[in-house]
């Protein structure tokens, strides 16, 4: 008659990607946390530093000027990170790939060029304006895509000449010597400034975001202990789904508070729709076949390509994704000022959005970082330039100092790159 070792037994209870030995068996909410702390002692920061550089970046700001805080400047500061944000978002998915793109500043500018000119200059719709200028930046990144794919040549000198050919279009576009400058007023302009959710609907929003939230993670529960995998405890689901819920409504009446001069106004629809990109570009990078392959490209390009990914397709898409979405960040831009000239795009707009991409935890070696790295540092570099800004300091200060906390975000990612390979994390 045979019989079962204990050993076995428990082996049988537990799910199958945690049965080997050598793995944490990280288990319920208690497992999780002890999972992720070691996480975290494995070199696999996330986004902790940069939550916690802007967390102090607040306190300091706030203690030399009790405004910084007030309703009515953080509103101010979220409409301000929208356009370079959304910008920042396509250069994340390049660094996803190990690449770079110098030039989505100057592609920003010919979009906000094209919207203006076309919908002043030629009388056309202002939505044919704006998708006309979308698909030229989807025509750019796909220009760059296929010079890098056919040729080999780098992402690097490819950017660059574009940053350059691209300045030049600007000013063709908007006039012989580009000192045009041309205001316009549509429902375009009123979206990107003065249309703000009502309190109402940001907590119906809120709530409605929790509710998908707790039944995607319930879904994918259910559908990796049918794998017999391990999946997150019910208690961490409802933890999770409860301090977002708390976090985000009391942030929705904050903002919707003050007086006088603090009052705010809510949340902008261009906020909204700068967050919605986020978090549809993560979900698209976490759950399906084309992020999957985004990361796998990035981690190592031969082994991608003998695991039979089409290699060049996504670098193709990549490029497209991130002038489109420099486009889409140039027509915000545009809007928000209600005019474009020979400067938009130009000025800290480029090293601004790949600043805030790796401030924000994108890895310059490829291979590891999300969507939200672009909107956890935007708002780093927006706090630093107004908090500033209300004492009245010089823009040189602020360039110093965003360059400090660039080389220090790089520093970071290097250290934590070299304990994850010590740790056996690669």
């Amino acid at each position: 008659m045979s019989t079962t070792t204990p050993q076995k037994e428990n082996i049988g209870a537990v799910a199958a990607d945690l049965q080997d030995e050598r793995l944490l068996q990280s288990q319920g909410f208690g497992g999780r946390v002890k999972a992720e702390l070691g996480r975290l002692r494995g070199g696999d920061l996330g986004s902790l530093p940069v939550v916690v550089g802007l967390i102090v970046i607040w306190i300091v700001f706030q203690s030399l000027n009790s405004n910084f805080l007030s309703p009515g400047n953080l509103v101010n500061l979220l409409l301000q990170s929208a356009a370079v944000g959304t910008i920042s978002v396509g250069i994340v998915l390049v660094l996803l790939l190990g690449e770079i793109d110098l030039s989505v500043g100057s592609v920003s500018g010919v979009s906000a060029a094209m919207l203006a000119v076309g919908f002043v200059n030629h009388g056309w719709p202002i939505a044919v304006a704006i998708v006309a200028a979308i698909a030229a930046g989807a025509v750019i990144g796909l220009f760059y895509g296929l010079l890098y794919t056919r040729f080999g040549v780098p992402s690097f000198v490819i950017t660059l000449a574009g940053l350059l050919g691209f300045l030049g279009l600007q000013l063709w576009i908007l006039g012989a010597d580009g000192s045009i400058n041309i205001p316009f007023d549509s429902w375009f302009v009123r979206f990107c400034q003065q249309m703000f959710l009502t309190p109402v609907a940001s907590y119906i929003i809120a709530a409605a975001a929790t509710v998908v939230y707790v039944l995607a993670s319930l879904a994918r529960r259910n559908q990796r202990a049918k794998a017999g995998l391990s999946a997150q405890s019910f208690v961490e689901i409802g933890v999770r789904a409860g301090l977002a819920l708390v976090v985000a409504c009391v942030a929705i009446a904050y903002l919707n508070s003050g007086e006088g001069r603090t009052q705010g106004r809510g949340i902008g629809y261009m906020v909204v729709l700068f967050v919605a990109i986020v978090v549809l570009m993560n979900l698209v990078l976490r759950r399906t076949r084309w992020g999957r392959s985004v990361f796998a490209v990035g981690g190592n390009v031969e082994a991608a390509r003998r695991a039979g990914i089409k290699v060049n397709r996504v670098f193709i898409s990549v490029f497209v994704l991130c002038s489109s979405l420099a486009a889409v960040g140039g027509l915000l831009a545009a809007g928000r000022i209600a005019n474009a000239n020979q400067s938009s795009g130009t000025g800290d707009t480029n090293l601004n959005a790949i600043a805030a991409a790796v401030i924000g935890g994108t890895s310059l070696f490829g291979g590891r970082g999300s969507a939200y790295s672009a909107l956890l540092g935007i708002l780093v570099i927006q706090s630093i330039s107004s908090g500033l800004n209300l004492l009245n300091l010089d823009s040189s200060v602020r360039y110093m100092i965003t360059g400090a906390v660039l080389l220090l975000a790089v520093i970071i990612d290097s250290v934590s790159r070299r304990s994850r390979k010590s740790a056996g994390r690669g």
